[in-house]
């Protein structure tokens, strides 16, 4: 999604929420919807069938918030009650299908209250509530897209959650800090994976977001560990590799806490290299530092910063897949980094697992 698109979602989010005001004129609009229906039911059985009152009962549960949703689905099973009296009164036999009917009427009622009881806790209708969720990942992710370089200078990025769905335990985040020539990007796998983690994720994507590019590189990684231990989480640690370049000479920092190892392609040679000095992953200790890698991105170099879902599978443990890893990537950049991170992405790592990629390279 580009940070186009992201704009987009928000303003058609933001005009969809409703104002007490219009939650009320909404609400009328259903209890008339719901009396027509009921009317026609009792004037042209053979026509209407009293099993779409099921209509206002699913368009409430979107649209109405815990306030008046618990009210009108009782307003709603009355009716079904009501219309069933001509039936009775005329000594009509009544259907299986019809008992079927009522009882479904009545199961739908049910799970919608239940429903509302839970979205009492956040307060607003399910479709409003759904589309906040969605605006929150969207300023989120909004965080990981790589900003403009200058000339020579390239970066690309690649995501995919476990099972494919838009939430991840993997994140990155990236920056420019204004007044500095420098490039700042955090690769993160919070503990867990897929939605399990992902709300974990969005929360402390947020928090490093403010952090990255706002502090020295050397105070980055040791402030989001701080923030990390005060959440008091029961998952409550990630790993994290952090990347500090030069955009005038391409010397580079890397601190990493508890992360798989970063990747070096020296143009000259052609090769691979692994460069490792972890610490301790984030909100596991108190007080302690992070060692750095320092290098130079000369031009035809390439870095690539990525996270265990990318090398580590059932089958095979870490050693195996980054192997795997360094092989893939001589060959499929063998020719251009261009488009690299989702050629890389889409080859190699375990469809089980969140997997994040961040490849910057000189040309």
């Amino acid at each position: 999604m580009s940070p186009q698109s992201g704009g987009t979602v928000r303003r058609a989010t933001s005009a969809f929420r409703s104002s007490p005001a219009r939650e009320q004129r909404v609400l009328w609009a259903l209890v008339v919807f719901s009396l027509v229906l009921t009317v026609l039911i009792w004037t042209r059985p053979d026509e209407a069938p009293f099993s779409s009152l099921v209509l206002p009962l699913l368009l409430g549960s979107l649209v109405l918030g815990p306030r008046h949703l618990p009210w009108f689905v009782v307003f709603v099973l009355v009716l079904v009650v009501l219309v069933q009296i001509p039936h009775i009164s005329q000594g009509r036999s009544t259907s299986t299908a019809r008992v079927v009917a009522v009882i479904v009427l009545f199961a739908a009622g049910l799970i919608i209250l239940i429903m509302s009881f839970r979205r009492s806790r956040l307060g607003v209708a399910g479709a409003q509530g759904e589309s906040m969720l969605i605006d929150l990942r969207d300023r989120i992710l909004s965080q990981s897209y790589i900003p403009d370089l200058p000339h020579g200078f390239h970066a690309e990025s690649a995501l995919r959650s476990a099972g494919g769905t838009p939430f991840a335990g993997d994140f990155i985040v990236a920056a420019r800090p204004p007044d500095t020539t420098r490039l700042e990007v955090a690769v993160v796998d919070v503990s867990g994976k897929g939605e399990g983690a992902g709300t974990r994720a969005l929360l402390l994507a947020g928090a490093i977001g403010g952090l990255i590019g706002a502090l020295p590189p050397s105070e980055f990684l040791p402030a989001a560990n701080g923030y990390l231990l005060r959440q008091d989480w029961d998952e409550g640690f990630a790993t994290a590799a952090h990347v500090s370049l030069d955009l005038e000479t391409g010397r580079f920092e890397i601190r990493n806490a508890g992360h798989p190892p970063a990747a070096h392609r020296a143009a000259g040679s052609g090769r691979w290299q692994l460069l490792s000095d972890p610490g301790p992953a984030l909100g596991l200790l108190d007080g302690i530092d992070f060692p750095v890698v320092t290098g130079e991105l000369r031009p035809g170099d390439a870095l690539m910063v990525y996270t265990d879902g990318m090398v580590e599978t059932r089958e095979k443990d870490i050693a195996l897949g980054t192997d795997r890893m360094l092989g893939q990537s001589d060959q499929l950049l063998r020719d251009s980094f261009e488009g690299g991170a989702e050629r890389l992405i889409r080859a190699l790592g375990s469809r089980n697992d969140d997997r994040a990629l961040v490849l910057v390279y000189r040309t």
